[in-house]
């Protein structure tokens, strides 16, 4: 049997144990349950959303606009910083 040492926060891990006891299951277990389905899916068994900058549509248009950099088509310019509260 591997054993697995990790760190989260306090407080998530007695609410995730709160959580995991009002279903009857231990820490342990829980965790088991979710690598197995891991395995078994072949995936993260629940959606998952990452920041919007990393979007397929987003990275497409940054490559698009690299390529006007590239061959000319569009050209940087410097401009002054503006601070945002």
């Amino acid at each position: 049997m591997a054993q697995i040492s990790l760190r989260v926060d306090d407080e998530l891990k007695r609410n995730a144990e709160r959580a995991f006891d009002d279903i009857g299951l231990s820490m342990s277990t829980a965790i088991n349950i979710f690598l197995k389905t891991v395995v078994r899916e072949n995936r993260i068994p629940f959606e998952l959303s990452a920041d919007p900058f990393y979007s397929r549509q987003n990275i497409a248009e940054l490559e698009r606009r690299i390529g006007e950099i590239k061959t000319g088509k569009s050209v940087l310019k410097e401009h002054d910083l503006i601070e945002v509260d």
